[in-house]
């Protein structure tokens, strides 16, 4: 048998080395002004007409969506190309900086941040 570099078995001819799937990116919508007083209010109707339950809510209404963190969604080109360059570090980290500049210039004004690692997380403190 022939053995890799690490101790491992070598993978046996014709095998396929690598996880047989694509990485699929998503691609920017051209949604106009999504936070409009309009869209605010387009918004709030389909959420009572939906009784509040957010799996009746149609996407179309969804900017952030805190209600999926299964890892179903797709990342954009820049999000990979920011995990190649991102500021790794734990402490007043410089990819915090840009994320915190990014969603105040979103949302229009001040308040605490809070990255999270699931959208259940994230709805847990954010209606707390």
């Amino acid at each position: 048998m022939l053995v890799s570099a690490n101790g491992g078995p070598f993978p046996p001819p014709g095998h396929i080395g690598f996880e047989p799937f694509q990485i699929a990116m998503v691609r920017p919508l051209l949604v106009p002004e999504p936070l409009s007083p309009s869209a605010i209010l387009d918004r709030g109707k389909a959420l009572r007409e939906a009784r509040y339950n957010l799996f009746k809510v149609p996407a179309r209404y969804i900017t952030i969506d805190l209600l999926t963190d299964s890892g179903t969604g797709a990342m954009s080109q820049d999000q990979w190309a920011a995990m190649m360059t991102g500021d790794e570090s734990y402490a007043q980290a410089v990819s915090f900086e840009h994320f915190e500049t990014a969603i105040r210039r979103a949302v229009g004004w001040e308040f605490g941040i809070t990255p999270t690692h699931q959208g259940r997380a994230a709805e847990n403190i954010l209606f707390h």
